[in-house]
């Protein structure tokens, strides 16, 4: 059945109120994260900061864990629209270097995530969201490789988060384009392609 005018004008303002209040709890979270830490923190306080009901944070979330996640799948999902073209073609997987800048600027943020109360939540899906992303970015690229793709897609990432939390333990001593070319050389040249033989019918 097609849809009425007016009915696609309510549509795309109801789509504009629950982007603007995700927005808002979004926002009120990471405050409240930065002054009390992960465990600390509680849905009252974010929604009272976010100035919304508690039925309409549960309308759009479940608990704290799936705010949480919400707001690191959003940073995945603005990091990877914004990622130049020249640096997505040096690291076609997921944009690394995009998120050596993050987590620089908010250096605050993750050292409390990184080794604060929310550390085993971040980590946990940090990985596993890389992983999904960077293993649909090399099954369709088409591309055989010695290694099952899932293993590969996880390796880069666990090792992108290791390289991340020695980088926070040294202060921060590398700039976020030498964190980069250093995780480049030694995760990114270790998964290469099979080269296809040259006149095989199969």
């Amino acid at each position: 059945p097609k849809c009425s005018t007016l009915e696609i004008r309510m549509n795309d303002k109801n789509d504009r109120r629950s982007q603007r209040t995700r927005e808002a709890l979004g926002k009120a979270f990471v405050e409240l994260l930065t002054e009390k830490g992960y465990d600390a923190l509680s849905i009252k306080d974010v929604i009272e900061r976010a100035n919304v009901g508690r039925s309409t944070f549960y309308s759009h979330y479940a608990d704290k864990d799936e705010l949480f996640v919400g707001q690191l799948d959003r940073l995945m999902d603005l990091l990877s629209r914004h990622d130049p073209q020249e640096h997505a073609e040096v690291n076609p997987f997921f944009p690394s270097l995009g998120l050596f800048h993050h987590i620089k600027q908010q250096r605050k943020l993750y050292r409390i995530l990184t080794f604060g109360s929310g550390a085993d939540v971040l980590t946990r899906h940090l990985q596993k969201s890389m992983t999904e992303k960077i293993e649909q970015r090399l099954a369709v690229g088409g591309q055989n490789y010695d290694v099952p793709i899932p293993v590969i897609a996880n390796f880069l990432a666990g090792s992108f988060l290791s390289l991340v939390r020695w980088w926070m333990d040294v202060k921060m001593t590398f700039s976020p384009e030498e964190m980069d070319e250093m995780y480049r050389k030694l995760a990114l040249e270790s998964v290469k392609p099979l080269k296809q033989e040259s006149g095989s019918d199969s």
